[in-house]
């Protein structure tokens, strides 16, 4: 266990960290390939439906609304 110390809305907080020794099981991955499958379809079915779409951009560290027109509004 590793505690961290920080700092949140003016007071001192201790946070415990765990590492878990679990290793990931073939359901786990299977898990995961299929909910990222199920976000991928997502996605492309609002693309497909003009909807607008949230995602982040890595680049500049924000969310950003991304609309059928191409037009981003960034977030904070």
């Amino acid at each position: 266990m590793k505690t961290i110390k920080k700092d949140i809305d003016g007071k001192r907080v201790e946070i415990k960290v765990y590492k878990s020794n679990r290793t990931r099981t073939e359901g786990d991955i299977e898990m995961d390939k299929r909910a990222k499958s199920a976000v991928k379809a997502a996605v492309k079915k609002a693309k497909v439906c003009s909807y607008p779409i949230a995602s982040y951009d890595k680049s500049v560290n924000k969310p950003y609304i991304e609309y059928p027109d191409g037009r981003r509004e960034y977030g904070e």
